[in-house]
């Protein structure tokens, strides 16, 4: 998936494409398209198939659902930066998830197309795109990017945080969070450092705090209610999760080095966040399912 903002209108994105490879039937293909907006409701589009048309490249995205469209495309940075969240002890047969960025902060060119014909042109706004895979999600979970903060261009930070099934109850929260903070790679990675991290989610905020090093981030996110997008994963044995979407997010971040505050940056609107449980928050449309 990739996650970029119009700068123009305050127009949030989410793009995704899957594959369900289902312990019982037919694998299929999915093409997901969300767009929020700061003073309107949202557009949800999904379409399944046993083969899809869109395309997902290492420097591209195109597809077309119904009355909406993209064609974006970035350059890779030379040499490539992979960030992994999962680290390489829990990547062993232990994580049944993993998340990676493939491509944290690059620039996206090219057109967005909305219902009505309305056509978004981004022209080197920041994207995130990431890789996800595995054979069941999280019992429940809180997601946020931003690559979009005031004054401080090439900064951009991607977490998580999660409650997972062991040995017959939750545990959690486990919260790794990587990124490039003024001009430094940042990875709270560590099985310890997950672990420990101060993490507090819910439907329409997260609250971390994560190390490494010497450096600590202290991050604040918010979703306004109205927009998120409620949408359903499926995982390979039937099991749903129900997710909730914002892509008009705000975001606080405050960065210490050995204890002492640098910089607290912010971001109005132009962060990306998750909200995830195994059972529909009652009250919230679920736009897909």
């Amino acid at each position: 998936y990739v996650t970029p903002t119009d700068p123009e209108s305050g127009t949030g994105l989410w793009i995704r494409h899957t594959m369900l490879a289902p312990l019982d039937g037919e694998p299929s293909e999915s093409s997901w398209f969300l767009a929020t907006f700061p003073d309107a409701p949202p557009v949800a589009r999904k379409h399944t198939a046993p083969a899809l048309e869109a395309q997902c490249t290492p420097t591209g995205m195109r597809g077309t659902i119904d009355d909406v469209s993209w064609d974006l495309n970035w350059t890779r940075p030379h040499p490539p930066r992979l960030y992994h969240h999962v680290h390489p002890l829990l990547r062993r047969g232990i994580a049944k998830t993993i998340l990676e960025l493939p491509n944290g902060d690059v620039a996206l060119h090219g057109t967005v197309t909305l219902p009505g014909g309305r056509a978004l042109t981004l022209d080197g706004v920041h994207g995130g795109q990431a890789h996800l895979w595995g054979s069941k999600h999280a019992l429940r979970w809180a997601w946020a990017h931003c690559g979009d903060f005031e004054d401080a261009p090439g900064t951009f930070i991607d977490g998580v945080s999660v409650f997972v099934p062991r040995f017959g109850r939750e545990i959690g929260p486990s919260t790794p969070v990587v990124g490039r903070v003024l001009g430094e790679d940042f990875a709270a990675t560590s099985p310890l450092k997950v672990i420990r991290a101060p993490s507090r989610f819910a439907l329409t905020s997260w609250s971390f705090e994560v190390s490494d090093g010497g450096r600590r981030l202290v991050g604040e996110v918010d979703a306004p209610r109205a927009s998120l997008v409620g949408v359903t994963y499926t995982d390979p044995d039937g099991e749903q999760a129900y997710c909730y979407n914002s892509e008009v997010a705000s975001m606080r971040l405050s960065i210490f080095d050995t204890g002492r505050l640098m910089r607290t940056l912010v971001s109005h609107g132009r962060a990306h966040f998750e909200y995830a449980q195994r059972t529909p928050v009652p009250g919230m449309e679920l736009h897909l399912r």
